[in-house]
């Protein structure tokens, strides 16, 4: 049976739509995601090292906050403010070596405000022990 190279072709966009395979950090960091988003701060601290630093950059929690029971405090006052939310995730990527994994991705945080979010994630040991937090207002995710 001859099949022809055009009828291949849905077939074959089809699997080059499907999204890629995410790895056990890109799976840690969606878990993250969801217990910022419901403000579940014990979740949110138990994934962090204990000597992890958060780099929250722009709006009123700007700062850098170095070990997970400080950033217990910050957490709560986020999610404090934001009440309920819901965090849409996109552009999510994962790159890991045996070192550890780094996780990006755009996420909108929406609750009392809408707050945009350009997150970098990294994984070491299988816990998170460096974010970056970059607001930002004019992301167009």
């Amino acid at each position: 049976m001859k099949i022809s190279h055009i009828a291949l072709l849905p077939a074959a966009l089809a699997a080059l739509a499907t999204p890629a395979l995410a790895g056990p950090a890109a799976d840690m960091a969606q878990a993250h995601i969801a217990a910022i988003a419901s403000g579940d701060v014990a979740a949110i601290t138990a994934s962090t090292a204990p000597n992890a630093a958060l780099h929250w950059v722009g709006g009123p929690l700007d700062g850098t906050y170095a070990g997970a029971d400080t950033q217990k405090g910050i957490w709560t006052k986020f999610t404090t403010a934001q009440g309920e939310q819901k965090a849409t995730v996109s552009d999510l990527a994962e790159a890991a070596n045996p070192k550890g994994a780094t996780v990006t991705a755009n996420v909108v945080f929406a609750g009392k405000n809408t707050v945009k979010v350009r997150y970098v994630m990294l994984y070491t040991d299988g816990k998170l022990s460096d974010e970056i937090w970059q607001v930002d207002p004019n992301g167009k995710f």
